[in-house]
């Protein structure tokens, strides 16, 4: 017989915690590889080894058992029409083929060809901020990404704003302390988001150019095209999970870099990619992930039944003493191991190509033209939980 996991209660709304959630992780790590959040009634992961093992089993999965399925209420439907068509939240066999599909369109050479094109473009956004101080956010590290992903689909630039309005609201449904209001501001975005998009696939298909959306539909597998739902839905998908995982993470490493005094040997050619993963490892952008239980398993001493529901808290994980030294140190310069802050499985995250060259390009450039650059006060984290960003990132430059 299990043993009952070691309970534990912590608001994740707390402003102590949403600055700095890392001591209660360690305080979780500390009373077993699993625990009981009383706070979300669920289960969570909190070993690296924990959370590696659910999020590769296949007996675990994003979409619920159809006895774990409540009804859709009526105004949450457009939001919801979108959630049944996003292969972040299938299983296979419909999330193989749609993933297999995206990645028919979504090919590491275009990926690759977008670096010439983000380097000029961080070029321009450091050209255009303010002397002295500034907020390194609303300027740099929400429209890099938020530029990037339109050009990518082939969406006006001019849209940008509209996007990410409509992205911020929907993906405010994945944070703690959701309440109605916020569920009608998702349901409105993403409405006018299925309509705007739904209008631009069919101008594609009437006029095809070379980006993703034209790729995207023109993607087959065994005779299987997307049907115009999942579209929508993936464009969305590539959108909200980019945007806002690139985002949180520009800021989160700049800060980090800037609070440890990391030289520019970090960003140099040869080191950029390992600077980058720790970035990822040390402060990740989502902090929790949760899977559905399928088949009875057993995790690390105690048994599941289907229909459980588990939390992962990557974050959690990242910071394991078992495979990284000294883990709350940010240090680029440590050898670089897999971390979670993707994902793990079949759920890996599609995009991680994309971001981790969005940081690889923007974080050097972004030193080099400003030189001399530091905090300009206390940083400040977003009340945001699952994800982890900066409300404000305030800077000075020589």
């Amino acid at each position: 017989m299990c043993r009952p996991l070691p309970r534990l209660r912590q608001s994740p709304t707390a402003r102590a915690f949403v600055q700095n959630p890392y001591p209660f992780y360690e305080k979780a790590r500390a009373a077993g590889p699993l625990v009981f959040w009383e706070d979300y009634g669920l289960p969570c992961a909190v070993s690296f080894a924990a959370i590696s093992q659910i999020m590769k089993d296949r007996r675990c999965g994003r979409e619920p058992p159809e006895e774990a399925r409540t009804p859709c209420p009526a105004h949450l439907r457009p939001f919801q029409r979108i959630e049944d068509h996003s292969m972040l939240e299938l299983e296979p066999p419909r999330h193989t083929r749609l993933r297999g599909l995206v990645l028919r369109a979504f090919t590491s050479r275009r990926i690759a060809a977008l670096g010439p094109g983000i380097g000029a473009l961080a070029h321009g956004l450091i050209g255009a901020l303010p002397p002295g101080r500034f907020d390194l956010l609303p300027g740099f590290a929400q429209k890099l990404p938020v530029i990037v992903i339109a050009r990518l689909l082939g969406v006006p630039e001019a849209m940008a704003p509209d996007l990410l309005r409509w992205s911020n609201a929907m993906v405010a449904m994945y944070q703690a302390g959701r309440d109605h209001a916020t569920e009608m501001a998702a349901a409105s975005a993403s409405a006018e988001f299925t309509a705007f998009l739904l209008g631009y696939v069919e101008e594609r298909r009437a006029r095809p150019a070379d980006d993703l959306i034209t790729h995207l539909i023109a993607a087959e597998e065994d005779g299987a095209r997307l049907s115009p739902d999942e579209l929508v839905a993936t464009c969305i998908l590539l959108l909200n999970a980019g945007h806002e995982a690139t985002v949180h993470t520009l800021g989160n490493g700049v800060k980090a870099l800037l609070e440890n005094r990391i030289g520019p040997e970090a960003l140099a050619p040869e080191s950029i990619a390992a600077t980058v993963e720790e970035v990822l490892r040390h402060d990740p952008p989502l902090h929790m992930f949760t899977r559905w239980v399928y088949e009875d398993i057993e995790v690390m001493g105690h048994r599941f039944a289907r229909g459980d529901r588990i939390g992962c808290l990557l974050a959690a994980g990242n910071r394991d003493p078992g495979p990284w030294d000294r883990p709350a140190r940010f240090d680029p310069r440590r050898p670089v191991r897999t971390h979670l802050a993707f994902g793990a499985g079949v759920h890996f995250c599609v995009g991680a190509p994309l971001a981790r060259l969005e940081l690889q390009v923007a974080l050097p450039i972004l030193f080099e033209r400003l030189p001399g650059l530091r905090l300009a006060g206390q940083p400040r984290y977003g009340d945001t939980y699952h994800f982890r960003g900066l409300d404000a990132l305030w800077l000075e430059r020589d």
